[in-house]
């Protein structure tokens, strides 16, 4: 069994890569650009396995994705690459639209040649599973019911724009096609690797230099919580026993506002740094983003329902396990900031001001 992993160098992507060395026997390929978002090291220990294997290269460039196919023909395909960070998008929309959408197009058309190459066996089991986000089903209000798989689009920033424009390609090529597709939407990610520009592990960096903890608007923004291991496994799972046409949601089950999430890390670095203590004195709320989106909630009944799967981290309990983690790789993250420009903060056009960090779910 081959794999095909787009972005498996990326926060979600690599935990899916160790998943899959670890608990399968077969080959993954990892087809990755390497940008500033990729890190090698979170998949160092799979090397010598002898079953992972990298090939640099970009989802937008046609040539390269085809020779990647011809060279491995994949018995799967799990679509991962994109860019992710919220405040990015605002800054520089273009590069989303070109990867997240275009991207999409010429992977999902690689995929329909190399179907057409298969015999009849490896045809009927071949599956392409495109990862998205639930940002694409817009902002939820503070009693309303958690997104369903059949919940409007209704996408708010550039970057949620994008990846609704690819789930609804990956779903046209699979009616129009005949592309076995698969697609799963999941809640906000956090766990080791996780690049620094992201909620948690920036406010853990900043709090360990002393630094202030900024926060969007009043910090009352919600999002759901989901393990990057959980997520892992759920994407194993449907990828074993899904069927093609097959679409699901995957959160987390952990709702928190910003600054609940700020103040639980807070209390957190209390107990590792009590001299520091109270971290929570250098939370600063700051400019919210443009349009800001208030909560997402996602309703995984129907992946409970159909595979089995739920989620079994906790997350005050993971959070503290995170927390160490980042303390013992601070040479790692350190190293990931200085070669993607630093902590500045983004997605205010020409404004700057203190690094707030978007929740946005990293793929």
């Amino acid at each position: 069994m081959i794999t095909l992993v787009t972005g498996g160098l990326g926060f979600i992507g690599s935990a899916l890569v160790r998943r899959l060395i670890e608990h399968t026997g077969g080959t993954v390929v990892v087809l990755d650009a390497e940008t500033y978002a990729a890190s090698p090291e979170a998949v160092a220990m799979c090397k010598p396995t002898g079953r992972y294997h990298l090939e640099k290269g970009d989802i937008r460039d046609a040539g390269r994705v085809r020779a990647v196919f011809e060279a491995w023909r994949p018995d799967r395909v799990v679509h991962l690459a994109a860019e992710t960070h919220v405040d990015r998008s605002i800054d520089g929309p273009g590069a989303f639209i070109e990867t997240n959408i275009t991207g999409a197009y010429v992977l999902l058309q690689a995929a329909r040649a190399h179907l057409d190459t298969l015999d009849t066996a490896a045809r009927a089991s071949f599956r392409f599973l495109h990862v998205s986000t639930d940002e694409v089903y817009g902002s939820l209000g503070p009693n309303d019911p958690a997104f369903s798989e059949t919940t409007r689009y209704d996408p708010r920033s550039p970057y949620a724009a994008s990846k609704a424009a690819s789930d609804h390609l990956a779903r046209a090529w699979g009616e129009t096609f005949g592309l076995p597709v698969m697609i799963s939407n999941c809640s906000n990610n956090y766990g080791p690797w996780q690049h620094p520009e992201k909620l948690i592990p920036h406010m853990i960096a900043r709090a360990i230099s002393g630094q202030s903890l900024p926060v969007y608007g009043d910090g009352s923004n919600v999002r759901d919580w989901l393990h990057v291991d959980d997520h892992a496994r759920a994407l194993h799972l449907i990828l074993e026993r899904g069927r093609a046409g097959d679409t699901f949601n995957i959160g987390g089950g952990a709702e928190r506002t910003n600054l609940q999430v700020v103040h639980a890390l807070c209390a957190a670095l209390d107990a590792r740094f009590p001299e520091a203590a109270p971290h929570s004195d250098l939370i600063a709320f700051v400019a919210d983003r443009p349009g800001h989106d208030f909560r997402y909630a996602m309703d995984h009944s129907k992946l409970t329902a159909a595979l089995g799967w739920t989620p079994v981290h906790d997350f005050e309990d993971a959070l503290k396990g995170v927390l160490d983690w980042y303390l013992e790789h601070e040479d790692w993250w350190r190293r990931v900031l200085a070669r993607s420009g630093g902590a500045q903060r983004r997605g205010l056009g020409a404004q700057t001001g203190p690094a707030a960090s978007g929740e946005d779910a990293s793929t």
